[in-house]
């Protein structure tokens, strides 16, 4: 899996950290990408009547904000 942040020049910190804590808190193995997304979970009939982005109640494991503590750090 290759990774490459952009931020436009936007960043308030500089892309090589947001690319260093990504790796460091996100497993981008393919299997771990398909188990920490749950993509085998048959949602994806709701998913396209909404966008990638849904109603809140689907849940979506990619709007999920678990990483936040560790990211800020």
């Amino acid at each position: 899996v290759s990774l490459f942040v952009d931020t436009f020049g936007t960043g308030v910190i500089p892309e090589a950290d947001i690319e260093a804590l990504v790796r460091k808190y996100f497993d981008l193995r393919p299997r771990a990408i398909i188990r920490n997304l749950d993509l085998l979970r048959p949602i994806y009939r709701q998913v396209a009547s909404y966008g990638h982005f849904g109603p809140l109640a689907l849940d979506l494991p990619w709007e999920r904000l678990d990483k936040v503590k560790e990211l800020k750090g």
